[in-house]
């Protein structure tokens, strides 16, 4: 008797997931005795890749994944998946290899047995060659990513990519000359000044024509006396287009890079500039060009054209968000100095700062206008009309540029974000040691911010504010926790997907509200929690782990959530651009193969268990 219900429970469980939900209740009891089961421990391998597939397994409890051969995450799936069917429909090895990241229980069907219901059911053969085609897809998708090299991946160029040879250098105890003879003999425009392998200074050939040539220096002064102190560098890893933007706002021509103090290489803007036509790095530049707020509009009109473009060379979507924001970054900047060229100079220091989406650099597109201004606390009444014009031509400009304005006014046009530093300090520690509910949601933006223009120096104080007193205050961080736990995915109580059921957006589900910012709070929070000086999501969820705010592998689940989700929505995006609509992030399900719905669910799956760990870490019921 127990053995009957037991087999009945494996029947209605199989009964439940694709593809045997095609088949009548008699032939489930029918296969259902004729199956095994297989216990694999969390970590240990259940399926090998080149191994010849000899039953088709389900999981019936726990959970795999299945990784190519450098590592990438290409499926991961819970109770219902199959493993190894499409190499055994098709009667070729095993592609990938499967290991199990749960203790799992697996049903495991003989091959006679799975062929059987290949050639009785056309539905099912075709779920299972439809399930090997998107694997081989998402295979080939990887080995393009690590076959990328220069040309077309220019997308993706790393700063230390574009170094060509090691870094020059001369001591700090050498004289101009000495300086002067070795960038003669080595035929390069700079230098790096080092003492004890540290960069402490560089001479460029300006510095030699401006300090030495023109003031009549003597050559036999030391070198330390005309060089450049302390310069701008960058890191080995910095995308080149993040380095071309940086070398634009502070007028520069080299940037040394730099790791733990040393010169690992030295990039100048022609290495940047020499990159192919048509790409994000010569849109910015053309941005940083353009003459008017109009001109800055048609230049920025070729985002879409290159989101396209990234979804084609299989650009990963941190990479991606990273490019876009790039290019937004650009075009405010430009904005700002354009505005300031024709409103004169200010009348005390200011910051401009970034906030979102765009200060996480996850930018897609579409995306609403969201900035503040800080304002040096010698601000006076009277120069608030300064500052209202700077703000209205800026974001009226990044309107005619296709970002849209804040419905909830977090713009500098807003009175209430331009504030002296003072008074901004005043509003953090208020919402960072007596919050509301209320004032944590309408603040929360202001937790992602970003220097974009202007006094640098101004915007260390707030952020250093809120990395120092977020760690220090439980009751922000419960409000936090608590916001970050209101919205739900859009995944069922049986994990089904929960689509809009009327409106403009019948039979979708929005992708960013269910998901991606769901995630972009959670790394919020444990961000701050740890005091991570980082803004974007998947740097505070690797600070978050090393800190021990949340558990390594949830995190690693939650950057993989993440990607795949950001993913989704940049091919959406692109997909609406060519059909000729407006990008938003809604994705109709129904659109998405069955490979990409059971990575939907994971992801949503992964998303709820974080918030719930959220809840049992962070007191979020005593809020109420």
């Amino acid at each position: 008797m127990a053995l009957d219900v037991e087999l009945a429970e494996i029947r209605d469980f199989l009964g439940s997931h694709p593809p045997f939900e095609a088949l009548s209740p008699d032939e489930l009891t029918a296969i259902t005795p004729r199956l095994s089961i297989v216990y694999r421990r969390r970590g240990t391998e259940v399926l090998a890749a080149g191994e010849r597939v000899g039953e088709l397994l389900v999981v019936r409890s726990g959970a795999v994944e299945s990784r190519d051969e450098d590592g990438a995450l290409l499926e991961r799936g819970g109770a219902g998946t199959c493993v190894g069917g499409g190499a055994l429909a098709a009667e070729v090895p095993q592609p990938v290899g499967v290991v199990a990241i749960e203790d799992s229980l697996l049903l495991a069907m003989p091959a006679a047995v799975f062929h059987e219901l290949l050639a009785q059911h056309p539905e099912v053969s075709a779920h299972f060659s439809q399930r090997a085609r998107a694997l081989a897809a998402a295979v080939s998708v990887q080995r393009t990513h690590r076959a990328e090299g220069g040309g077309r991946a220019v997308l993706r160029t790393r700063a230390r990519d574009l170094v060509t040879r090691t870094p020059v250098s001369v001591p700090a105890t050498a004289t101009i000359r000495e300086a002067a003879e070795v960038m003669s003999r080595e035929r390069i425009s700079s230098v790096l000044v080092t003492t004890d392998d540290r960069l402490v200074g560089i001479l460029t050939d300006r510095d030699l024509r401006t300090r030495v040539v023109a003031a009549g220096a003597s050559p036999e002064a030391p070198v330390t006396s005309v060089m450049t102190p302390d310069p701008v560098t960058g890191h080995p890893d910095a995308l080149a287009l993040e380095v071309l933007l940086e070398l634009l706002r502070r007028n520069i021509h080299h940037l040394p890079l730099v790791v733990h103090g040393r010169a690992v290489g030295m990039i100048t803007a022609t290495d940047l500039l020499q990159l192919e036509h048509a790409n994000p790095v010569h849109l910015v530049g053309e941005v940083a060009k353009a003459a008017d707020p109009a001109a800055v509009a048609e230049v920025a009109r070729r985002l879409d054209e290159l989101v396209s473009s990234l979804v084609r060379q299989g650009t990963t979507a941190h990479d991606a968000g990273r490019v876009v924001t790039s290019v937004g970054d650009a075009v405010e900047q430009r904005l700002l100095g354009l505005a300031e060229a024709e409103l004169g100079p200010p009348p005390v220091p200011y910051a401009w700062i970034t906030l979102g989406s765009r200060a996480r650099f996850e930018q897609a597109l579409g995306p609403d206008q969201d900035h503040a201004l800080v304002v040096h606390d010698d601000h006076r009444p009277e120069h608030d009309a300064w500052f209202a014009a700077l703000a209205e031509r800026v974001t009226d400009g990044l309107e005619q540029a296709g970002y849209p304005r804040c419905r909830g006014e977090k713009m500098a046009t807003n009175p209430s974000w331009r504030l002296p530093v003072t008074a901004w300090r005043e509003h953090l520690l208020r919402w960072m040691t007596t919050p509301t509910p209320q004032a944590v949601m309408e603040s929360s933006v202001f937790f992602d911010l970003r220097h974009q223009y202007g006094d640098g120096s101004l915007t260390a104080v707030l952020r250093d504010l809120q990395r120092e007193t977020a760690p220090r205050s439980p009751l922000f961080l419960a409000h936090l926790a608590a916001h970050a736990c209101t919205r739900q995915p859009p995944l069922g109580f049986f994990r089904g997907l929960v689509v809009d059921r009327s409106g403009e957006h019948r039979d979708t589900l929005d992708v960013k509200r269910g998901g991606l910012l769901i995630v972009a709070e959670i790394g919020r929070l444990h961000g701050l929690a740890a005091g991570s000086p980082a803004t974007g999501t998947l740097a505070r969820l690797e600070d978050a782990a090393a800190d021990g705010r949340i558990s390594a592998p949830l995190a690693a689940d939650l950057r993989d959530a993440w990607e795949f989700l950001a993913h989704l929505r940049l091919v959406h995006q692109a997909e609406r651009v060519r059909a000729g609509e407006p990008p938003d992030n809604h994705v109709p399900p129904a659109s998405l193969s069955s490979f990409e719905q059971r990575h939907l669910k994971a992801a949503f799956g992964v998303i709820r268990d974080a918030q719930s760990a959220v809840a049992q870490r962070y007191p979020v019921r005593t809020l109420s």
